[in-house]
């Protein structure tokens, strides 16, 4: 259902076609409900791509964005996701917001790298601390 949204907002798809998670938000305007707004997530290993928020309501679009990030990180921590990443879509003040900051394209897992898009945030979550090194390996 939330395919015809991101068309119509020319937001890229995920390449993926198995999505780990969907969230949509929608109205209930004139007796008919209609969706307004939808992320997709896809998922590789502990790390998990947004793809959107894509809103089309006319009020207060930023809110809808932010419940339905707020959405995806409750549902993503839960399913122990430990770094959402997402591309920024002008939608910088709901990234700041819960806690995104700008990372370089290097940070990405490589299941979700080489996208549509350009800049990236993430998300980490248990902790604000952030460093780009890897762990060492045994």
């Amino acid at each position: 259902m939330a395919r015809p949204l991101f068309d119509f907002a020319a937001a890229p798809w995920p390449a993926s076609a198995d999505l780990a998670l969907s969230w949509g938000a929608s109205t209930a305007a004139g007796g008919a409900e209609r969706l307004v707004g939808a992320v997709v997530v896809e998922r590789s290993g502990p790390a998990m791509m947004l793809h959107g928020p894509v809103v089309v309501a006319e009020t207060d679009p930023l809110e809808v964005a932010s419940q339905l990030v707020a959405a995806v990180l409750d549902h993503a921590t839960a399913a122990g996701a430990v770094t959402l990443f997402a591309r920024p879509q002008s939608l910088d003040r709901v990234w700041v917001r819960f806690g995104f900051i700008p990372v370089p394209e290097s940070t990405l897992p490589p299941d979700l790298a080489g996208r549509e898009g350009a800049g990236l945030y993430a998300w980490r979550g248990g902790s604000a601390l952030w460093t780009l090194r890897e762990a060492p390996r045994d």
